[in-house]
Protein backbone atom coordinates (compact mmCIF):
# COMPACT_ATOMS: atom_id res chain seq x y z
CA UNK A 1 0.00 0.00 0.00
CA UNK A 2 1.27 3.88 -0.84
CA UNK A 3 1.58 6.56 1.67
CA UNK A 4 1.59 8.74 -2.62
CA UNK A 5 -0.41 11.64 -2.09
CA UNK A 6 -1.59 13.49 -5.67
CA UNK A 7 -1.00 17.35 -5.88
CA UNK A 8 -1.95 19.62 -8.36
CA UNK A 9 0.52 22.94 -8.51
CA UNK A 10 -0.19 25.79 -10.09
CA UNK A 11 2.39 28.67 -10.73
CA UNK A 12 1.15 32.11 -11.37
CA UNK A 13 2.82 35.00 -13.62
CA UNK A 14 5.28 32.27 -15.95
CA UNK A 15 5.58 32.61 -19.67
CA UNK A 16 3.54 36.16 -19.75
CA UNK A 17 4.38 38.33 -22.18
CA UNK A 18 8.32 36.69 -22.13
CA UNK A 19 8.78 36.85 -18.82
CA UNK A 20 9.41 34.23 -15.75
CA UNK A 21 10.22 31.57 -18.54
CA UNK A 22 9.63 28.36 -17.36
CA UNK A 23 10.33 25.65 -20.50
CA UNK A 24 7.60 22.97 -18.70
CA UNK A 25 10.37 20.32 -19.95
CA UNK A 26 12.70 21.93 -17.16
CA UNK A 27 10.13 21.62 -14.42
CA UNK A 28 9.20 18.54 -15.27
CA UNK A 29 12.73 16.97 -14.69
CA UNK A 30 13.78 19.76 -11.60
CA UNK A 31 10.80 18.59 -9.54
CA UNK A 32 11.22 15.00 -10.96
CA UNK A 33 15.19 14.86 -9.02
CA UNK A 34 13.49 17.19 -5.96
CA UNK A 35 11.70 13.59 -5.31
CA UNK A 36 8.36 14.41 -6.80
CA UNK A 37 6.55 11.24 -8.72
CA UNK A 38 4.94 11.28 -12.02
CA UNK A 39 5.21 14.45 -12.94
CA UNK A 40 3.13 15.90 -15.68
CA UNK A 41 2.60 19.28 -16.79
CA UNK A 42 -0.48 20.92 -19.20
CA UNK A 43 0.03 23.36 -21.32
CA UNK A 44 2.61 26.55 -20.69
CA UNK A 45 0.77 28.48 -18.01
CA UNK A 46 1.97 26.69 -15.05
CA UNK A 47 0.12 23.55 -14.19
CA UNK A 48 1.56 20.68 -13.00
CA UNK A 49 0.13 17.29 -11.56
CA UNK A 50 2.61 14.99 -9.45
CA UNK A 51 2.68 12.48 -6.38
CA UNK A 52 4.76 12.71 -3.14
CA UNK A 53 5.28 10.79 0.27
CA UNK A 54 5.70 14.36 1.41
CA UNK A 55 1.84 15.05 2.99
CA UNK A 56 3.03 18.40 4.18
CA UNK A 57 1.67 21.07 1.93
CA UNK A 58 3.84 24.13 3.19
CA UNK A 59 6.84 22.03 3.05
CA UNK A 60 6.40 21.01 -0.36
CA UNK A 61 5.11 24.82 -1.43
CA UNK A 62 8.62 25.57 0.15
CA UNK A 63 10.68 23.26 -1.70
CA UNK A 64 8.79 23.53 -4.94
CA UNK A 65 9.71 27.48 -4.63
CA UNK A 66 13.47 26.88 -3.29
CA UNK A 67 14.10 24.62 -6.08
CA UNK A 68 12.28 26.89 -8.95
CA UNK A 69 14.14 29.94 -7.65
CA UNK A 70 17.38 27.72 -7.69
CA UNK A 71 17.18 26.56 -11.49
CA UNK A 72 15.13 29.46 -13.03
CA UNK A 73 16.37 32.56 -10.89
CA UNK A 74 13.28 34.21 -10.15
CA UNK A 75 10.39 33.75 -7.69
CA UNK A 76 7.14 32.58 -9.19
CA UNK A 77 3.90 32.28 -6.86
CA UNK A 78 2.68 29.04 -6.18
CA UNK A 79 -0.86 27.46 -5.10
CA UNK A 80 -0.95 23.76 -4.42
CA UNK A 81 -4.30 21.57 -4.35
CA UNK A 82 -4.92 18.34 -3.45
CA UNK A 83 -7.23 16.13 -6.24
CA UNK A 84 -9.73 16.29 -3.85
CA UNK A 85 -9.86 20.21 -3.74
CA UNK A 86 -9.90 20.75 -6.67
CA UNK A 87 -12.82 18.51 -7.24
CA UNK A 88 -14.68 20.18 -4.87
CA UNK A 89 -13.81 23.44 -6.57
CA UNK A 90 -15.06 22.31 -9.60
CA UNK A 91 -18.37 20.40 -8.42
CA UNK A 92 -19.53 23.39 -6.26
CA UNK A 93 -19.66 26.07 -8.99
CA UNK A 94 -22.47 27.67 -8.80
CA UNK A 95 -23.34 28.27 -12.43
CA UNK A 96 -25.68 26.69 -14.60
CA UNK A 97 -23.69 24.45 -17.43
CA UNK A 98 -23.52 26.66 -20.48
CA UNK A 99 -22.05 29.44 -17.63
CA UNK A 100 -19.82 26.95 -16.20
CA UNK A 101 -18.13 25.73 -19.22
CA UNK A 102 -17.00 29.46 -19.71
CA UNK A 103 -15.82 30.68 -16.26
CA UNK A 104 -13.11 31.15 -14.23
CA UNK A 105 -11.72 29.61 -11.25
CA UNK A 106 -10.05 32.03 -9.25
CA UNK A 107 -8.28 29.86 -6.26
CA UNK A 108 -6.95 31.36 -3.10
CA UNK A 109 -3.78 30.09 -1.55
CA UNK A 110 -5.40 30.73 2.25
CA UNK A 111 -8.86 31.51 3.21
CA UNK A 112 -10.05 35.44 2.70
CA UNK A 113 -11.33 37.19 5.86
CA UNK A 114 -15.29 36.76 5.84
CA UNK A 115 -15.55 40.60 6.22
CA UNK A 116 -13.49 41.32 3.63
CA UNK A 117 -15.68 38.85 1.41
CA UNK A 118 -18.88 40.35 2.55
CA UNK A 119 -17.64 44.01 1.54
CA UNK A 120 -17.22 42.94 -2.28
CA UNK A 121 -19.87 40.45 -2.17
CA UNK A 122 -22.56 43.14 -3.08
CA UNK A 123 -20.54 44.82 -5.77
CA UNK A 124 -22.07 44.37 -9.41
CA UNK A 125 -19.92 45.47 -12.62
CA UNK A 126 -21.54 45.27 -16.16
CA UNK A 127 -20.89 42.09 -17.89
CA UNK A 128 -19.03 40.40 -14.82
CA UNK A 129 -20.46 37.76 -12.70
CA UNK A 130 -18.88 36.34 -9.67
CA UNK A 131 -19.74 34.11 -6.69
CA UNK A 132 -16.82 34.24 -3.63
CA UNK A 133 -17.05 31.08 -1.50
CA UNK A 134 -13.87 30.47 1.07
CA UNK A 135 -12.23 28.25 -1.47
CA UNK A 136 -12.81 30.27 -5.03
CA UNK A 137 -14.16 32.77 -6.90
CA UNK A 138 -16.38 31.64 -9.43
CA UNK A 139 -16.24 34.12 -12.55
CA UNK A 140 -18.27 34.52 -15.58
CA UNK A 141 -16.86 37.29 -18.10
CA UNK A 142 -19.98 37.60 -20.43
CA UNK A 143 -17.60 39.15 -23.03
CA UNK A 144 -14.59 37.51 -22.56
CA UNK A 145 -11.96 37.65 -19.63
CA UNK A 146 -9.66 40.01 -21.92
CA UNK A 147 -11.35 43.04 -21.30
CA UNK A 148 -12.57 42.38 -17.68
CA UNK A 149 -12.37 44.93 -14.51
CA UNK A 150 -12.42 42.26 -12.09
CA UNK A 151 -8.88 40.16 -12.78
CA UNK A 152 -6.95 38.11 -9.96
CA UNK A 153 -4.96 40.82 -8.92
CA UNK A 154 -7.92 43.40 -8.43
CA UNK A 155 -9.42 39.96 -5.83
CA UNK A 156 -5.88 39.58 -4.25
CA UNK A 157 -6.02 43.27 -3.61
CA UNK A 158 -9.64 43.24 -2.23
CA UNK A 159 -9.19 39.85 -0.15
CA UNK A 160 -6.03 40.28 0.67
CA UNK A 161 -5.09 36.90 -0.49
CA UNK A 162 -2.89 35.19 -2.70
CA UNK A 163 -4.73 33.44 -5.56
CA UNK A 164 -4.86 32.65 -9.38
CA UNK A 165 -7.05 31.55 -12.06
CA UNK A 166 -7.67 28.90 -14.83
CA UNK A 167 -10.13 28.14 -17.01
CA UNK A 168 -13.18 24.85 -16.77
CA UNK A 169 -11.28 23.37 -19.54
CA UNK A 170 -7.95 23.70 -17.92
CA UNK A 171 -9.48 22.34 -14.30
CA UNK A 172 -11.08 19.43 -16.28
CA UNK A 173 -8.06 18.98 -18.13
CA UNK A 174 -6.13 18.98 -14.68
CA UNK A 175 -8.27 16.24 -13.22
CA UNK A 176 -8.16 13.93 -16.04
CA UNK A 177 -4.21 14.21 -16.04
CA UNK A 178 -4.39 13.40 -12.26
CA UNK A 179 -6.11 10.04 -12.80
CA UNK A 180 -2.62 7.91 -12.25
Amino acid sequence: MSNKKLFVLFLRGINVGGHNKVIMAELREILTKAGLMNVKTYIQSGNVVFETLEQNKSKLENKIFKEIYSHFGFEVQILLKTKEELEIILNNCPFHKDKKESSYFIMFKEVPKKELIAEISNQSFPNEEFIITENCIYIFYALGAGKAKLGVNWFEKKLNVKATARNYRTMLKLLSLSDI
